[in-house]
C-alpha cells in the first residue's frame, strides 16, 4: 500500500540535520509560532496539576480504587463528547473552540485554587471539576490537532511536530518537579493557581492567533458549506479510516494498549513512588520529568530527518519499548534506576506518537481532519474509563506490583500481535 502522500525531493532527503531545521517553522510561520506558544504554556500548568492531583487524592483517601474512579470521571465525558466534537471542529472556527475551552479551564483551575486554599475542597467538588475539565479536553484536543494540521505545511511538518514535542516535553521536565516542590513546601491550592495563570497566558496567545488566522478560517468556512448533516459527516470520517489499514488497525490496537500503559502510569506509578516506596513528592516529580527527558531525546532523533523509512516498525518498536519500561518499574528498587526507566518509557512512546501524528497529517484531508482526529481519540480512549477502574480495583486485590507487570506484559503482547500484520510492518 502506498501511504506516502507528499512527495519528498532528493534535496530534502539529503538535507543535513541541524538547529536550522528545527527553527524553520518558527521563521516561516507566525501562525505556528503562536499555536506552539499557546500550547506549551498551558501544558506547563497542566503538568504541575498532573503531579498534584494524584498526591492530593492519595493524601485524602490512600486508595488506588478512588484514584481510578477519579481518572474515570475525568475520561468519561472526554470520550462521550468526541463524536460530536469532531463534527463541531469541522464546522465551527477551530481557534474559537480553543479560546472557549481554554477560558473554561482557566475558570476551573481558579476555582480549584480558591476552594483548596480555603479548605473547602472535597471529593464531590473535585470529581465535578474533573468531569467538566474532561469535557473541555474532549473538545480542545481534536480542535488543536486539526488546526495544527492546517498550519503545518509539508515543508515544515516533521520539524514542526518535532519542535512542538521537544518544547512540550521540556516543559514537562520542569512541571513535575515544580509540582512536587509546591506540594512539599506550600499546598496543592498554590499549584492549581499556577495552572490557572498558564491557561490565562495561553488564552492570550490563542487570541493573537485568531487575528492571524483569517485566511485559514475562510478556507474552513468554505469547506463547511459543502458538508451535510452530522450522521453523514460522521460516516464519512469512518470511510476515511476504513480506506487506510494503518489508521484503523492502529486506532483499534491502542484502544487496548492505552488501557495497559496509560492506566498504569496514571493510577499505579504515583502509588509506586508515594505509597510503595514512600518517596517524597519531589522524587515522584523527578521520575515524571524523566519521561519528558526521554521524549525530548526521541523527538530530537525523529526531527533530525525529514523522511523516515519503515515507520510502522519504528512506531510499534517504540510502543513495545514503553511497555518493557513499565514492567521493569515493578522489579527495580534503585531510585536513579526508576528515573532512568521513566526516561526509557518516554523515549519509546514519543517515537510512536511522532510517527502517528505525522501520518495523520499526511493521510487525512484537511476538511475531514476534525472528525478523523476525534474518531482516533474516541477509539484510543473509549475503554480508558473502564481501564482506570480495572487497574485501581485489581491493584487493591492482587497488589500494585503484580498489576503493573500484568498490564505491561499484555500491552507488549498486543504490540507484538499487531506487528504480525504486513500492512503495519510495511508502512513507510
Amino acid at each position: 500500500m502506498d501511504t506516502q502522500t507528499a512527495a519528498v525531493t532528493d534535496e530534502a532527503l539529503h538535507t543535513s540535520p541541524g538547529l536550522s531545521n528545527f527553527l524553520k517553522p518558527l521563521r516561516q510561520s507566525r501562525e505556528f509560532t503562536l499555536l506552539w506558544l499557546g500550547q506549551w504554556v498551558a501544558i506547563l500548568g497542566s503538568t504541575v496539576t498532573t503531579v498534584i492531583l494524584p498526591l492530593l487524592i492519595y493524601s485524602i483517601t490512600g486508595s488506588t480504587t478512588v484514584m481510578g474512579l477519579a481518572m474515570t470521571i475525568y475520561m468519561l465525558p472526554n470520550v462521550l463528547v468526541l463524536p460530536f466534537s469532531g463534527w463541531l471542529v469541522d464546522r465551527v472556527s477551530r481557534i474559537r473552540l480553543l479560546l472557549i475551552t481554554n477560558g473554561t479551564r482557566f475558570v476551573l483551575m481558579s476555582a480549584a485554587c480558591v476552594t483548596t486554599l480555603t479548605g473547602n475542597m472535597n471529593l464531590p467538588l473535585l470529581f465535578a471539576g474533573l468531569a467538566l475539565y474532561g469535557l473541555m479536553d474532549g473538545i480542545f484536543n481534536p480542535a488543536y490537532s486539526a488546526l495544527r494540521a492546517q498550519v503545518l505545511t509539508p515543508d515544515i511538518r516533521n520539524a514542526g511536530n518535532a519542535l512542538s514535542q521537544i518544547c512540550v516535553q521540556a516543559v514537562r521536565l520542569l512541571g513535575p518537579p515544580l509540582g512536587g516542590i509546591i506540594v512539599s513546601f506550600t499546598s496543592a491550592g498554590v499549584g492549581f493557581g499556577v495552572d490557572s495563570v498558564t491557561y490565562l497566558i495561553s488564552f492570550a496567545c490563542f487570541w493573537m492567533l485568531s487575528i492571524a488566522l483569517g485566511r485559514l478560517s475562510s478556507i474552513q468556512r468554505a469547506n463547511v458549506q459543502e458538508q451535510s448533516g452530522f450522521l453523514a459527516d460522521f460516516i464519512e470520517g469512518f470511510a476515511v479510516l476504513r480506506r487506510i489499514p494503518w489508521l484503523w488497525i492502529t486506532i483499534l490496537a491502542f484502544c487496548f494498549i492505552n488501557i495497559c500503559y496509560t492506566g498504569v502510569i496514571a493510577v499505579l506509578v504515583p502509588w509506586l513512588f508515594k505509597i510503595h516506596h514512600g518517596y517524597s513528592p519531589f522524587v515522584y516529580g523527578l521520575a515524571m520529568a524523566g519521561t519528558g527527558a526521554g521524549a525530548i531525546l526521541g523527538a530530537i532523533v525523529y526531527g533530525s530527518r525529514q523522511n523516515w523509512k519503515r515507520r510502522g516498525l519504528i512506531a510499534y518498536g517504540g510502543a513495545f519499548l514503553s511497555g518493557l519500561a513499565l514492567v521493569l518499574l515493578s522489579v527495580i528498587t534503585w531510585t536513579p534506576g526508576l528515573i532512568l526507566i521513566m526516561v526509557l518509557e518516554g523515549f519509546g512512546i514519543i517515537l510512536f506518537a511522532m510517527i502517528w501524528e505525522t501520518s495523520l497529517q499526511e493521510l487525512v484531508p484537511t476538511e475531514a481532519f476534525g472528525r478523523v482526529a476525534s474518531l482516533d481519540m474516541l477509539g484510543s480512549f473509549a475503554l480508558l474509563p473502564v481501564g482506570y477502574m480495572a487497574v485501581g480495583a485489581l491493584a487493591d486485590r492482587i497488589g500494585g506490583l503484580l498489576t503493573i507487570q500484568l498490564f505491561g506484559l499484555v500491552g507488549m503482547g498486543i504490540v507484538a500481535a499487531v506487528l504480525c500484520m504486513p500492512s503495519i510492518r510495511r508502512y513507510q
